[in-house]
């Protein structure tokens, strides 16, 4: 019998799998159709796309405000001035990564955990559930809810309709808590990897419809809570996560072009070398102000010596190639028909937030592969 997580080797961006992951029941069958156009929330963005030959967003992780709202605020303002200073290729809308309220995901945290800290942010978010969206477990100091797991998620992110339960900001009509998002020039497969990283057999089955059915002229990013790779001390990735993304792709014959997780409070960028399919980044920006002081960034493993970038892990596939433990931050993502480029932001704890991106990756059509 074991009373502990096995401690990784060092440079392993995988953990173990764990003895007993804990899973929350989705209390909501899916319905038939999973995939929602971003032209039925922005009417206009078709055209707009267009116009300027791409699409702009945002993405972030991680903001659940329970120990307070300065940081996560800090972040939503940053986005803000980026969607408001922009002349052209305006950021259209922000993608969530997980973990929107601590810590059960209850619906009567919303208003204060995130509609006050994105009261100002134009454009529609939209987002998947990280653990803690769907967590009932309570914790010191919890007040017990009693609703479901998931109630809050599907309560302001899939509403059949629009409701206005905070003044500026109506409730968003995504399909379920794992769906597909089309948009010019891309889809975005989000997953709902549950509280340890786990993803049941008729999601697995819809994800692998989902890479096989995508349009070979779009750009195919999956969005999942739980990273497959983390050099972090605390987590690390999440084996279970890895494997299934692998398996869909395998049989697929198609693999994202980008992954992108939060969980881990910080910013990680690898990049994986897939044979025939160049090297795929996967990238963590999980620092979207729940780690609301420096000290709860999360910091990679002691004693792993990185000097110059990229770093490269024990896993002869992937590398580590920019990393970022000190500062909160969110990703800016374009993309036109030659090019995905997404960017990453910091936002210190302390100071002027920098114009300049502090990592950015950008992989082209020659390296777009698709089967």
């Amino acid at each position: 019998m074991s009373f502990h997580k096995p401690r990784r080797p060092l440079g392993e961006p995988v953990s173990p799998p764990a003895a007993a992951p804990y899973l929350e029941p989705v209390p909501v069958p899916p319905p038939a159709h999973l995939e929602l156009p971003l032209s039925t929330v922005l009417p206009d963005i078709d055209d707009a796309a267009s116009k300027i030959g791409r699409l702009v967003f945002h993405c972030v992780g991680d903001t659940g405000g329970v120990a307070g709202t300065e940081m996560e605020g800090a972040v939503a303002a940053a986005m803000e001035a980026q969607v408001t200073a922009a002349k052209d290729g305006t950021p259209s809308f922000l993608y969530h990564l997980g973990d929107v309220v601590y810590y059960n995901g209850a619906s009567t945290d919303y208003v204060s955990q995130f509609y006050e800290p994105y009261q100002y942010y134009p454009g529609p978010i939209f987002a998947i559930p990280g653990n803690h969206d769907g967590d009932r477990r309570v914790r010191k100091g919890d007040d017990p809810d009693g609703e479901p797991s998931l109630y809050g998620f599907f309560k302001n992110f899939c509403s059949p309709t629009p409701e206005d339960y905070f003044k500026h900001r109506p409730t968003m009509t995504q399909p379920y808590c794992y769906w597909t998002l089309a948009a010019p020039y891309l889809r975005i497969v989000g997953l709902y990897s549950n509280v340890d990283g786990l993803l049941d057999a008729q999601q697995q089955l819809w994800l692998r419809q989902q890479l096989a059915s995508c349009p070979k002229d779009k750009w195919l990013l999956v969005a999942v809570h739980h990273p497959c790779f983390s050099l972090d001390a605390t987590h690390g990735g999440y084996v279970d996560v890895l494997d299934t993304l692998d398996k869909a792709a395998g049989a697929a014959r198609r693999w994202p072009d980008a992954v992108l997780s939060g969980h881990v409070h910080d910013y990680q960028r690898f990049s994986r070398a897939i044979h025939g399919h160049g090297a795929i980044p996967y990238i963590v920006a999980g620092a979207g102000g729940y780690a609301h002081t420096p000290r709860l960034i999360h910091q990679l493993q002691k004693g792993l010596g990185i000097g110059k970038l990229p770093f490269q892990t024990t896993r002869p596939d992937v590398k580590l190639e920019a990393y970022n433990c000190e500062d909160s931050g969110f990703l800016r993502i374009a993309v036109d028909p030659s090019r995905l480029l997404i960017e990453y932001f910091a936002v210190p704890f302390e100071g002027d937030v920098p114009r300049d991106a502090f990592d950015s990756v950008a992989i082209t059509a020659t390296q777009h592969k698709t089967a």
